[in-house]
């Protein structure tokens, strides 16, 4: 996933490798994917199942590591289903991490989500 070939993603999926599998890092497909920028792969993930609110090892949540990457796009993408409110094990949730990097644009993304009716 890390290399962002959807057509190697689907095929894998279909023989049905496991979206949500972690590695000793607690490192899935979607984080690489947050990671690397890959929204087509992200998208694919998400559709065969991928838990977008998967936290790895330092509880990050995949939109804290797009955040961390500065993917925009990616970060726009996951935000309406992601856990805003989650806290990786900084203490930082998403908006809080946007702040801190002084992502503007990301934190308008992240504000306009929190602030959507449930």
């Amino acid at each position: 996933m890390m290399f962002g070939n959807t057509f190697v993603a689907q095929e894998l999926l279909k023989q049905g490798a496991s979206p949500n599998i972690q590695d000793e890092t607690g490192t899935a497909p979607v984080h690489d994917a947050a990671r690397t920028g890959f929204l087509d792969t992200l998208q694919l993930l998400v559709e065969h199942g991928a838990d977008i609110n998967l936290p790895d090892a330092a509880g990050s949540l995949p939109v804290h590591i797009a955040i961390r990457e500065g993917h925009a796009a990616v970060v726009s993408f996951l935000a309406p289903e992601s856990n805003l409110r989650h806290r990786d094990s900084d203490g930082r949730t998403p908006l809080e991490l946007a702040r801190q990097l002084g992502l503007s644009q990301v934190q308008w993304i992240l504000e306009r989500h929190l602030s959507a009716p449930a």
